[in-house]
């Protein structure tokens, strides 16, 4: 989700605090009589509603982010901190804990005994008892903080590493020597009045983390992934390319695509210290490239676009089918050949902030399906393997909020459930029963980082 807090607004693009924008890119009401009643759950007769965990009370009065994933525990990110659940019964899913550790938007990634959490919101001291602070005031910090997460119910805060223009989304990427983890940190809104954001700021920051001294974690590159300043004048751009706002890797397969503003890149990830860009491409009906996802061959790629910042409604009739929207890109001899759109056709309302959001893979053999959040258009089951007629099978929503705002910012398939992060629900658990989907139950992974995409042989088919 996209944030303004550094030029000075307050916190992330919310439907409270983007009426105006919602409005305008509204237009024209929806039918009442096709939307659900405040907070009502509906959903596709494939999908099965399991359970809903609430946010612990520590954290209820800020909003959910991402997820990770790990044995049988799912680590949720909050903008006061972030929470553990256990989820080796779905139904029965609850909280471990919550740590309180102010400071959006804390995007989360898993390694081992090792939680990465991600600050893009300037505060007076790196501490869990910081308090926000201007990006003006050079000794204000922002960037990456690593808990040690052995012991589920009491997590330590063992590190931090400030970063230029803080951490708005973090990308765990192994080492090839099972040594060391490296985290991509993606960053932008630079300002000249920020002395440690400071303009042009197309680059990245990797931070390296020896995994027998986590508390020696240290930036060790920033490589600039724009030398000619990036897509900065294309009209309708939400702002212009500085920086990326997050990355995908599949290490494996030594590449990564990066969602950039006003960009789409194709990395070469061969020496994790120095990526390499191999393929950049821009869309005139992308305002804000936001995140990636590579099929399990790698043979293609979904960006998402966050036009309205995640705080409009866009998922309507006027703003239409192409914006607001994933699109799907073949790889071709390394570079993106665009085949199509894919949006929710489920029109909301117009108070109802709705766009492409956080989702992953669903692994079925021979087959592309993913399963996605779109706040709240809620969560969306579609099939990409025809990657020119892609087709929404199976859904999840929740009526207008009655907040005011709020949806599922992260929906991720984990070993046979569906797991959704809501703004202000807490964690939603789902099931899917459909033909197209089923083969994957029979899939196990021990970990799932949806930024950190891993190929699903050996776990349980032969790819």
């Amino acid at each position: 989700m996209f944030t303004l807090r550094r030029v000075g607004l307050a916190g992330r693009i919310l439907v409270v605090a983007s009426a105006a924008l919602a409005l305008t890119l509204a237009g024209m009401p929806v039918q009442a009589a096709d939307i659900p009643g405040p907070d009502e759950m509906v959903m596709s007769g494939n999908v099965t509603h399991v359970t809903n965990v609430p946010k612990p009370a520590g954290i209820a009065s800020t909003i959910n982010t991402d997820i990770a994933f790990q044995g049988n525990y799912a680590y949720v990110g909050n903008y006061g901190g972030f929470s553990i659940y256990d989820i080796k019964n779905p139904k029965k899913a609850r909280a471990v804990s919550s740590v309180l550790c102010p400071g959006g938007q804390m995007d989360v990634s898993v390694y081992g005994d090792l939680l990465f959490g991600s600050v893009d919101a300037s505060r007076n001291d790196d501490s869990c008892a910081s308090t926000a602070q201007s990006a003006s005031i050079e000794s204000s910090w922002e960037g990456v903080r690593i808990f040690d997460v052995r012991d589920k119910a009491n997590p330590k805060y063992i590190k931090s590493v400030e970063t230029d223009c803080g951490s708005h989304t973090n990308t765990l990427v192994p080492d090839k020597q099972g040594k060391a983890v490296y985290i991509y940190v993606s960053s932008y809104l630079p300002a000249a009045n920020f002395p440690n954001c400071q303009p042009p700021h197309d680059k990245i920051s990797i931070i390296k983390v020896p995994l027998d001294n986590p508390g020696a974690a240290a930036i060790v590159s920033m490589p600039v992934v724009f030398p000619d300043g990036g897509n900065e004048t294309q009209p309708g751009l939400l702002v212009p390319t500085t920086g990326c706002h997050d990355i995908t890797v599949y290490a494996e397969k030594d590449i990564a695509a990066g969602a950039c503003m006003g960009d789409g890149v194709l990395f070469d990830i061969s020496d994790r210290e120095n990526p390499v860009v191999t393929a950049r491409i821009t869309d005139p009906n992308f305002a804000f490239w936001h995140s990636a996802t590579f099929t399990n061959r790698a043979d293609k790629v979904v960006f998402t676009d966050e036009l309205g910042g995640g705080g409009a409604a866009t998922c309507n009739e006027v703003v239409g089918p192409h914006r607001g929207a994933n699109a799907i890109y073949d790889i071709s001899r390394g570079q993106f050949v665009f085949k199509s759109y894919f949006k929710i056709s489920r029109h909301q309302a117009d108070t109802e902030n709705c766009v492409a959001h956080n989702g992953s893979l669903i692994p079925v053999k021979g087959k592309d399906i993913m399963v996605q959040a779109w706040y709240q258009g809620g969560v969306s089951f579609w099939d990409f393997s025809d990657a020119a007629n892609p087709r929404e099978f199976g859904y999840f929503e929740r009526g207008p909020s009655v907040t005011g705002g709020g949806g599922i910012w992260s929906a991720y398939y984990y070993n046979g459930y569906v797991y959704g992060s809501d703004f202000n629900h807490g964690l939603e658990v789902l099931k899917i029963n459909d033909r197209r989907t089923n083969p994957a139950n029979g899939v196990r992974t021990d970990r799932l980082n949806a930024q950190t995409q891993e190929s699903y042989r050996g776990h349980g088919h032969h790819w």
